[in-house]
């Protein structure tokens, strides 16, 4: 068995909400020192085919990822699917399925946010979007960037598109089971993504790992870019009382606005079974 160290499990291109191509990211993670990469775009893996061939003329092992937007307890859960049968018709139907409501949401804010004077915000947003499939706020939030609206984006999400905010419009995304159903089916494996961002009770967490391991999940980001280091304790320590198999990814978006870059998490905790055990013959 090959043992990996320095995993990134979780990165988007411009096919999401990222910023680089997936060609870009590829050499990114291997300049970095990455010994096992997956790009992880957002309910889409169109960009999966042009990671692989780079990651495969580079010489950096890559395994197929994406980042699928749940609903679980009125809050927007991301489950991470790694090393899957990217043809496979249930994930791609599924995938599609989810990306079919940003469009008429995307408008939705927009609508909102001319009520409080900003004009332009879904033409505007448009221009940062890879995909138009897949607009998104961090698409919302460059734009209120770029126009001088916030300095940054982190004070974007303090003033606008966050629930209680001009520009915030909830989205009901696939349900947790149908996610990991999709994940599992297409024989890969499925993990909570950054499970310290989601704003839940103590019961409500519990609730949603129980039920995500009922549905056949099999792993949980412990050491990620959004967790701070005393939540790779907590989450570690989830891991082992669930039995789920920890992951490592930094959510790479952008050199100009991810705080944590590609291969520069810590290592993952002793004591921890990494996902990547669970998927050595899927690695391209």
């Amino acid at each position: 068995m090959t043992t990996y160290q320095n995993a990134d499990l979780h990165c988007h291109s411009v096919v999401s909400d990222g910023t680089l191509e997936p060609e870009a990211l590829a050499r990114r993670a291997a300049e970095r020192g990455v010994e096992l990469w997956a790009l992880t775009d957002h309910d889409e893996i169109g960009g999966l085919a042009r990671a692989a061939g780079e990651a495969g003329r580079i010489g950096l092992p890559f395994l197929t990822g994406v980042e699928i937007s749940v609903t679980f307890a009125g809050e927007t859960v991301h489950i991470v699917g790694l090393g899957f049968d990217d043809e496979d018709p249930a994930l791609r139907a599924g995938l599609q399925q989810t990306r079919g409501g940003r469009g008429a949401r995307a408008q939705d804010m927009a609508a909102q946010l001319a009520l409080v004077g900003i004009h332009g915000a879904y033409e505007g947003a448009l221009r940062f979007v890879g995909n138009p499939e897949l607009i998104s706020r961090t698409h919302f939030a460059r734009f209120l960037v770029e126009t001088g609206v916030c300095r940054d984006t982190p004070e974007v999400f303090r003033k606008y598109l966050t629930e209680g905010k001009p520009g915030y419009v909830p989205h009901r995304w696939a349900a947790l089971g149908d996610a990991v159903r999709w994940i599992t089916g297409a024989g890969g494996v499925a993990v909570i993504a950054h499970p310290g961002r989601y704003r839940f009770s103590a019961n409500e967490e519990y609730a949603l790992f129980s039920e995500f391991k009922t549905h056949g999940g099999q792993g949980v980001e412990v050491v990620t870019g959004s967790h701070t280091p005393a939540e790779y304790g907590t989450y570690a320590d989830m891991a082992r009382e669930f039995g789920l198999a920890a992951s490592r990814g930094s959510d790479f978006h952008s050199p100009e606005e991810s705080h944590t870059d590609l291969g520069k998490l810590p290592y993952l905790s002793a004591g921890l079974t990494p996902v990547w055990e669970l998927l050595q013959d899927r690695i391209r």
